[in-house]
Order: structure tokens, then C-alpha cells, then sequence
């Protein structure tokens, strides 16, 4: 039987990168997201260049627990067998001290990097455990999971709740042969900042200056390796950050390689 990757948060950046690999694998893809022209245009991409796959594009906001359970209780039979999740739809929204801060912004960010890999994960789960298809469920978190920086504050707690539920979800699925991976990037270049500054593309720009930065496919390729690893190993934990960046604040911006 075919293998199947559900991802969210397909429409951009590591979401669709990593849709393109697995395809490039011989993985048929069910890709998820909020725009439906953007997984339009994904299709193409994945059907130009791999004839052979298949691709279920879903509009699906992880926000919505009701939009998400009917989705996937909906999966036709023969998309139902995903051997493999990544929970990659997250964000960050505003960067701005605690008392400053909007509120909806925190909505945004816990309704979405908590609530919504909760939701899709609580959906996807019993179908891997009913059809048996030694399942892989990856979890995109942060270099921000595991330390906290000025601004950061409910991001920060967003992605550290990423890195317990990714540990507590490997101890619940043991006795099903559920891998679960956690990964956690530092600073990428993909539409993040330009998210997280509501739209600012020359803030977001200045945010990679002076050095590169790490980019989707590189995100991809992490996912990859931790997926085709043998049967008997699981890696429960990848931190990858670029070459000028030792944590959230050591940094060397006068690197370009």
C-alpha cells in the first residue's frame, strides 16, 4: 500500500517544501491549509513534476476542532491509511513585551500551535491506530521551545507546551508503535516574520540580515531523515539551528555562507 504524509500549514514555507519531498519520495500527500489557491497552485507543482502521486488538497483551518474532526472522519477509505503526521501549521503573531501585548494575538498563537496540533492529532491518531500503519507523528516546535527571549513571552509558552506534548504523546502511543518526533528550528526564512509583523516585509527582511539563515528545505530534509529512519528507532528530538546562530541569543550576523 501506498504511503501517506498528512501535513498542515502546506501552503508555504516548510509545509509545502516538505509536501515536495515526500512526493519526491514516492509519498502520496494529503496537504492542508487555510488557501485554497495556494494548495491549488501546490497540486500543479507536486502533479507537474511527479505524475504519479496522488495529492488530496484539504481547506482546513486547525483552529476549528469541528471543522477538523469532520474532515478527517470524512477521509475517503482509501486516504485514511496516513502512516505519517506533521504538525507543521503554527505561528507567531505580534512581538511585543506582556503588558503591551494583544490579546487577540494571543489567541491566535495558543488556538493554533497548542489547540490546533491537538485537534488534528486527536483526529488523526485512531486512524493510524485502526489501520495499523506504524504511525509517525512529527511535531514542528522552536528553538523558542526550549528557551525564552524579550518579546517572546506567549510564542515562547506556545512552543515549550509543543515540546511537552510532543514527550507526553511518545509515552501515550508506546504501546502502538507510534513514533513521535519533535523538531525544533531556530530562525528560518519563510513567511514567519513577515506573519509575525503583520505584514511588514521589510521588517521581517531585516530579521535575516547579515547572515543566512536557515530555509524550508532544510526543514524537510530534518523531517525526512527523522521519518525513514529503520522500524526500531525513533528520534524523539532534533534542534537545528544555521551556523551563526548558537541559540536565541548568541548570534553571528556578519556571516554569509
Amino acid at each position: 500500500m501506498t504511503n501517506i504524509v498528512f501535513i498542515t500549514g502546506a501552503t508555504a514555507g516548510i509545509g509545502w517544501a516538505t509536501a515536495l519531498l515526500f512526493a519526491q519520495q514516492g509519498w502520496d500527500i494529503i496537504a492542508t491549509g487555510r488557501r485554497k489557491e495556494r494548495l491549488d497552485e501546490l497540486c500543479k507543482q507536486i502533479q507537474s513534476q511527479y505524475p504519479t502521486i496522488k495529492i488530496l488538497p484539504l481547506v482546513l483551518d486547525v483552529r476549528s476542532n469541528e471543522q477538523v474532526q469532520k474532515t478527517i472522519a470524512n477521509l475517503p477509505q482509501n486516504w485514511q491509511h496516513i502512516r505519517v503526521l506533521v504538525n507543521n501549521a503554527g505561528l507567531a503573531a505580534g512581538l511585543n513585551t506582556i503588558e503591551n501585548a494583544d490579546t487577540n494575538d494571543w489567541d491566535t498563537m495558543i488556538d493554533t500551535n497548542i489547540k490546533g496540533l491537538l485537534y488534528v492529532t486527536r483526529a488523526v491518531v485512531p486512524l493510524m491506530i485502526e489501520h495499523k500503519t506504524q504511525g509517525h507523528i512529527v511535531n514542528l516546535s522552536s528553538i523558542a521551545g526550549k528557551e525564552v527571549y524579550l518579546r517572546g513571552n506567549v510564542y515562547c509558552a506556545t512552543k515549550h507546551a509543543v515540546e511537552a506534548l510532543t514527550k507526553s504523546t511518545r509515552i501515550d502511543l508506546l504501546p502502538y508503535g507510534i513514533k513521535v518526533t519533535g523538531i525544533s528550528p531556530g530562525a528560518v526564512e519563510t513567511e514567519f516574520s513577515i506573519v509575525r509583523y503583520k505584514g511588514d516585509e521589510e521588517k521581517a527582511k531585516q530579521m535575516y540580515t547579515g547572515y543566512t539563515p536557515l530555509n524550508a528545505n532544510d526543514i524537510a530534509d530534518t523531517i525526512w531523515y527523522a521519518v525513514s529512519r529503520p522500524k526500531h528507532v525513533n528520534i524523539g528530538d532534533i534542534t537545528i539551528t544555521c551556523n551563526a546562530q548558537a541559540n536565541v541569543y548568541y548570534w553571528d550576523k556578519n556571516q554569509q555562507n
